[in-house]
């Protein structure tokens, strides 16, 4: 029997320990149930295996970066739905990670309150109640 899915599954995608931190601390406090990559190639296979209901996705990572990761994942009729919040550094500009297929974009370093208000917005209101 399957178990009602509570908890919304969130990948976070980032090279940088001190971002992966900064988004799990951000994030932790919700009931989200986070799962993390360290580069694009491995973002794009967890995203597939684990099928996460959003992805944060960062933008200079190694072995394949954020836009192409991204790219790659909308091809995939399974994620073309999930959306995809791509953090960009200044200057990187937003509109880049749109044109690749991203849902929204995030400047980093971000605030914990515009982080979350984002995630919520991208998940629909945010994470459900379990009853």
């Amino acid at each position: 029997m399957m178990m009602p899915k509570t908890k919304k599954k969130i990948l976070l995608v980032d090279d940088s320990p001190a971002s992966l931190m900064m988004g799990l601390l951000a994030l932790k406090r919700e009931p989200y149930e986070l799962i993390t990559a360290a580069d694009g190639e491995e973002g794009v296979e967890k995203a597939v295996s684990e099928r996460p209901d959003l992805i944060l996705m960062d933008v200079v990572l190694p072995r394949l970066d954020g836009f192409s990761a991204v790219r790659r994942l909308r091809s995939l009729e399974a994620m073309r739905a999930v959306p995809i919040l791509m953090l960009t550094s200044r200057g990187e500009g937003d509109h880049v990670g749109l044109a690749s297929g991203a849902s929204d974009s995030i400047t980093k370093p971000f605030e914990a309150k515009e982080l979350l208000a984002k995630v919520r917005l991208l998940l629909g209101g945010g994470p459900r109640k379990p009853n």
